[in-house]
């Protein structure tokens, strides 16, 4: 069957076909094409449950039984072609390659809302960074002059040093090029290595079913054709490299992954089936799903610009794949992308979505990277954008094969903020499956960075801004307050209390304790992470006077702890 006599004989179905597709259809015998159906599931009633394990479940099951109830129709009519296709859950979808007559005759299906084109998504594009760059950048100080300056920077090492929370029981996700998972800065924290052999179910998926690079296709393992997905990784939760830097925000942290990319190249359905597998991870048959293995975030460092076949009609079908995981407590950090230094160069799934955390990318000098997109996103509603910001310009993380490397871009701010969401997680589990909360800690206690630069008529001299949106990341201060929200849901639970006075103070300052039982230890530490004082008691007396009079005025953090509970705050020393 021609095109021309399809068009003559039934013009009503082709309202429902993206233009694009129909395009296609008038050169090619072979059309790649997604089918929307009109049932979606409603996950809402998700954020009425508490934890993120019953969040994930509900989601799940809504979603799979939409699909179930829904696709019946469409899949007993391609079975009698010679069309293939792929089945989808996490947005009601099937992936169809066919011939003219198939594609009418799906379109024309009553249970089909609209056909979209299978659009191409590209690794976000990162360049090399000499040192020299990074020692122009960061003159000042010479800690940031060579390696891993990001972490400083945010504080995640004093995060490791003084709350001695370095990421364990968090589970960390990429989707990307794919992972190098025996590099010797990552092999340990994979989840599917367990020090002696690896078991690759439930923790690695190949969404790429064609040849095309050197990882060949359904790979049983991970692999990355390319360093991006391991430089990544790296950043998220990363050891110390051969030359003795610590490159991981979250180096005690687990992680998982999915390659939705072949040679740098994925499609809309290639990022649905990743994002599909993290809501509820599979074993390498792709059968026995389970919730429970989900992440607790997901880094996504890439892009759908126009150009490569992404446009309105095929955009809600992504966003609604990112609010399913949302809605099932899955953090989405999405990258902003390196079309800056314009306003409204964040134009491109899926940092665009307001379900999505995207992160612009910072300098060593908490200047804005040149290349960072900026928002407002105005292609997709009209919204601020940045949420947040983080180190990307010369940011020193692993490559395959062993090696390590200096690369800019976004893709290299986004793998600090998932990192950071690890500590939040591993130093108050019960926020997993909380998003918004883990969101607001995140950019509440940011570094405020304002810019000259205004963009959708917000200047860049208001919080949040459209160059830096709440700023940059500040690990300490986050894990600090995520404490904060733990201790006192223990203390109320027995009743216990810590109350500081005077605060500020200038020598002496009392800590009055109720309720704290045998084996309560009280430290203090300087803001750099130096313990200044340790003390611990059988029995903790009802107030304790520590005398500060040598210390320097300045923020000093105290924690106090027995094996039930723990309670964080900050005290300020002024000049006499």
């Amino acid at each position: 069957m021609s095109f021309s006599a399809v068009a003559q004989t039934s013009p009503a179905w082709k309202a429902k076909v993206d233009p694009v597709v129909l395009k296609k259809a008038e050169t090619s015998s072979s059309i790649e094409y997604v089918a929307v159906l009109k049932q979606q599931a409603d996950v809402s009633a998700a954020d009425k449950l508490e934890t993120k394990e019953e969040k994930g479940q509900f989601v799940y099951n809504a979603l799979k039984a939409a699909a179930e109830h829904s696709q019946g129709e469409l899949l007993n009519l391609l079975s009698k072609t010679t069309a293939t296709y792929q089945s989808f859950w996490i947005v009601n979808t099937v992936s169809i390659t066919s011939d003219i007559a198939t594609l009418q005759a799906v379109a024309e299906l009553a249970s089909v809302d609209q056909i979209i084109e299978n659009g191409k998504f590209v690794v976000s594009k990162t360049t090399t960074t000499p040192s020299a760059t990074l020692e122009k950048e960061a003159s000042t100080d010479a800690i940031f002059a060579t390696g891993t300056w990001g972490i400083k920077k945010t504080k995640a090492d004093q995060v490791w040093s003084t709350l001695n929370i370095r990421g364990k029981g968090a589970i960390i996700a990429g989707e990307d090029t794919g992972y190098d998972w025996e590099h010797p800065a990552i092999k340990s924290k994979y989840r599917g290595w367990n020090g002696s052999t690896a078991d690759h179910n439930y923790n690695w998926h190949d969404a790429v079913h064609a040849t095309g690079s050197s990882c060949g296709k359904d790979s049983p393992e991970p692999c990355d054709d390319n360093e991006h997905g391991t430089h990544t990784m790296g950043t998220m939760v990363g050891g110390t490299s051969s030359d003795g830097y610590d490159i991981g925000m979250a180096p005690d942290a687990q992680w998982i992954g999915c390659r939705n990319m072949n040679a740098n190249n994925g499609t809309l359905t290639s990022y649905v089936e990743c994002f599909e597998f993290f809501l509820a991870p599979t074993d390498l048959t792709n059968k026995n799903p389970d919730t429970k293995k989900a992440p607790h975030v997901i880094n996504n460092s890439w892009g759908c610009p126009t150009s490569e076949g992404c446009n309105s009609t095929n955009f809600a079908t992504m966003e609604k794949a990112v609010d399913n995981l949302r809605a099932a407590g899955v953090v989405v950090v999405a990258s902003a992308g390196n079309d800056g230094s314009a306003c409204s160069t964040i134009n491109t799934p899926s940092p665009i979505f307001v379900g999505s955390f995207t992160v612009g990318s910072t300098t060593s000098a908490d200047g804005i990277s040149s290349f960072s997109s900026r928002g407002p996103v105005v292609n997709y509603g009209n919204h601020l954008s940045p949420d947040i910001s983080a180190p990307g310009s010369g940011v020193y993380s692993s490559i395959p094969g062993g090696g390590y490397k200096s690369l800019d871009g976004t893709s290299m701010a986004g793998p600090h903020v998932a990192g950071l969401v690890g500590l939040i997680i591993s130093a108050n589990p019960s926020l997993a499956g909380k998003v918004a909360t883990i969101e607001d800690i995140i950019q509440s206690t940011a570094q405020k960075l304002t810019s000259t630069q205004t963009c959708g008529g917000v200047s860049g001299s208001t919080i949040p801004n459209n160059t830096f949106g709440y700023g940059r990341i500040d690990a300490l201060a986050a894990v600090t307050k995520a404490l904060d929200l733990v201790s006192v849901t223990e203390r109320e639970k027995n009743n216990a209390s810590v109350n500081t006075f005077p605060n500020p103070f200038s020598n002496t300052i009392s800590f009055e304790l109720k309720n704290w039982n045998s084996g309560t230890t009280l430290e203090i530490y300087s803001i750099t992470g130096t313990l200044i004082m340790s003390k611990s008691w059988e029995i903790a007396p009802s107030k304790y006077e520590v005398e500060l009079a040598n210390q320097a005025a300045g923020v000093y953090f105290y924690k106090i702890s027995n094996s039930k509970q723990t309670s964080n705050g900050k005290i300020f020393k002024v000049d006499n």
